[in-house]
């Protein structure tokens, strides 16, 4: 029931942090973001949000710094759109799936060359 629960405030937050990224974040070092997955811990005390951001490893970087000092702002406007008693603590990773499956892309499109 819980993992249930923990799934459900996981979508939630996705959809949220998408919207509040794009539109709230006024920090010019966070650049296109994009939210890929967020996990949530069973008891809702934890959240790991992984995303992916367009450009180099400087503007990864930036990104994340911009990120990490907007977290505050970040986990209370979740607080404020999403009914919860505790809002999770929140971490930003980058999603290496996605950077993965690009780098497979290029190595089958440089074989059929």
């Amino acid at each position: 029931m819980a993992e249930l629960r923990a799934n459900r405030i996981a979508e939630q937050m996705k959809k949220e942090l998408g919207e509040i990224l794009t539109r709230k974040i006024k920090d010019p070092r966070v650049g296109f973001v994009t939210v890929t997955d967020v996990e949530v811990t069973g008891d809702l005390q934890q959240a790991k949000v992984y995303i992916s951001v367009l450009g180099d490893e400087k503007q990864k970087k930036d990104t994340l710094l911009g990120l990490a000092k907007a977290k505050g702002f970040i986990r209370s406007e979740i607080g404020k759109r999403i009914r919860l008693r505790k809002t999770p603590e929140i971490s930003f990773e980058f999603d290496e799936a996605y950077a993965y499956g690009n780098h497979i892309e290029k190595l089958l499109r440089d074989l059929n060359k």
